[in-house]
C-alpha cells in the first residue's frame, strides 16, 4: 500500500486533473456543459471504479496467460510519453480564465429542471471518468509491474485478479484524496499552482518514457546491448569508471562466471556504472538496500527484472549494456571490456 501509493500516484495521478479542471470550474460558475451535472466526490469514484476495473480484467489474463499479456518496455514508454502529453493538456486547461461553454462566470447558476438536461450532465463526464481510471492499467509504475508479476505466478484467472484487486484497493485512498484535493485547487484561486504542478507532472511523465525507451540524446539507447554474445576473447584488462555519481565496480570471478554486486537504492543504483571483462559469462547481482523504490523492478536486456535477483548475461563482447529502473527515472550501465 506504502510502496504504490508513493510511486503510482506519481506516474498515475496526473491523469485525474483530466477530471478536475473543466468539471469543477463549471460547476462552480452554475454553468452548463460537461459535468455540471456531477459532483466532484462523484467523478473521483467513477475514476477509481474504472482503475478497479481494468486492473480486475488484467489480473484475470495475467494469471491465465501468464507474462504473455504484459506490455514490453518500448511499449510502456511509449505509452509514458502520450500519458504524459495529455497530463500537459490538462494543465493548460487549468490556466483558462475567460467564459467556459460560452457562460460568464458571474452568471447567476443554471437549473435543470428536465430529466434530460439532468441525464446529459452526468452521462458526459462520466464515461471520460471511467476511460481515464481504466487506462491508468496501462501505465504501470514499478509496484504495479511486481505486482503483476505477482499475478501471473498465482497461474489462475482468480489469484490474478485477487492479488490485482488487494493492490487497487489498497491505493484507492490515496487517489482519492488527490482527485478531491486537485478538484478544490480547481475551483479556487489555486488553479494556476494547479496548472503549474500538472505541467511539471506531464513533463516529468514524459521525461521517463523517453527514458524508459532510450530516447533521449545521449541516454545509451535501449535498455539492452548493442553487442549480442561472444566468443571468449582472452586476457583483457579490468577498466574503471564514473558515471552519475556511481563509482565503478569490480567483478568477481565464482568457478569461471564473473560476479558483479549491485545495490538499487532510493537514489538510484550503486555503482551507476560497472566494468567488467568482455568475453566471460557474467552474473549481475543485484540487492535492495534501504527502501528501493521504483528501483525494485528494472528493465535490463529487453526484460522486466523484480528485485532482488541474479540476472544472468552469458559472455558478451566489448560494448555497454544499460539498463533502467522500470519508471524510468534512474539508469545503470555495466561496460565490457
Amino acid at each position: 500500500m506504502v510502496a504504490g501509493t508513493a510511486s503510482c500516484a506519481a506516474v498515475q495521478g496526473g491523469l485525474l486533473t483530466g477530471l478536475t479542471s473543466r468539471t469543477s470550474r463549471s460547476r462552480a460558475t452554475g454553468c452548463g456543459g460537461a459535468g455540471a451535472g456531477l459532483s466532484g466526490p462523484a467523478v473521483v469514484a467513477l475514476f477509481l471504479a474504472g482503475r478497479l476495473g481494468s486492473h480486475l480484467a488484467a489480473g484475470a489474463l495475467l494469471g491465465l496467460a501468464g507474462s504473455a499479456v504484459r506490455l514490453g518496455p518500448q511499449v510502456r514508454a511509449a505509452l509514458l510519453v502520450a500519458a504524459g502529453i495529455a497530463v500537459v493538456f490538462f494543465g493548460v486547461r487549468m490556466f483558462g480564465r475567460g467564459p467556459e461553454d460560452g457562460c460568464h462566470p458571474d452568471a447567476p447558476p443554471r437549473r435543470r429542471t428536465s430529466w434530460r438536461g439532468r441525464v446529459s450532465g452526468i452521462a458526459a463526464p462520466a464515461p471520460r471518468a471511467l476511460a481515464l481510471g481504466a487506462a491508468t492499467v496501462l501505465l504501470p509504475c514499478g509496484v504495479t509491474l511486481s505486482t503483476e508479476m505477482v499475478a501471473v505466478s498465482s497461474g489462475s484467472a482468480l489469484g490474478g485478479t485477487a492479488v490485482m484487486a488487494g493492490f487497487v484497493v489498497g491505493t484507492a485512498p490515496a487517489f482519492a484524496l488527490l482527485g478531491l484535493a486537485l478538484r478544490r485547487a480547481a475551483t479556487g484561486r489555486l488553479a494556476a499552482l494547479a496548472g503549474v504542478v500538472a505541467l511539471a507532472a506531464g513533463l516529468w511523465t514524459i521525461s521517463s518514457g523517453l527514458s524508459l525507451g532510450g530516447w533521449l540524446p545521449g541516454s545509451g539507447g535501449p535498455a539492452m546491448a548493442a553487442d549480442g554474445p561472444a566468443r571468449p576473447t582472452g586476457a583483457q584488462a579490468e577498466g574503471t569508471a564514473d558515471h552519475q555519481g556511481g563509482a565503478a565496480g569490480a567483478a568477481v570471478r565464482v568457478g569461471g562466471v564473473q560476479r558483479v554486486e549491485v545495490r538499487a537504492t532510493g537514489h538510484g543504483y550503486r555503482p551507476g556504472v560497472v566494468t567488467v571483462r568482455a568475453g566471460v559469462p557474467t552474473d549481475l547481482v543485484f540487492r535492495l538496500e534501504g527502501i528501493p523504490g521504483c528501483t525494485r523492478t528494472l528493465t535490463i536486456d529487453g526484460r522486466d527484472v523484480v528485485l532482488p535477483a541474479t540476472v544472468r548475461l552469458g559472455a558478451r563482447e566489448a560494448g555497454s549494456l544499460r539498463y533502467v529502473c522500470s519508471m524510468g527515472m534512474y539508469v545503470g550501465f555495466v561496460r565490457f571490456v
